[in-house]
């Protein structure tokens, strides 16, 4: 049978959320760049196939 475990303090889950919308923030602000260097062109570490006028009347 299992053990009752002890409660989780308020400051230790307030800790823990805290770090998760963090990192959250961080992936947001990466792919908000990303979208914008891609969009612009100036994107030299993501590789993508751009499709052309040429390509689509085919």
């Amino acid at each position: 049978m299992a053990a009752p475990k002890k409660k989780t303090s308020k400051s230790k889950r307030d800790s823990r959320k805290a770090t998760w919308v963090r990192k959250a923030a961080v992936q947001a602000e990466r792919a908000l760049s990303l979208g914008k260097a891609v969009l612009s062109g100036k994107s030299t570490s993501f590789v993508y196939i751009a499709k052309t006028d040429d390509e689509d009347e085919e």
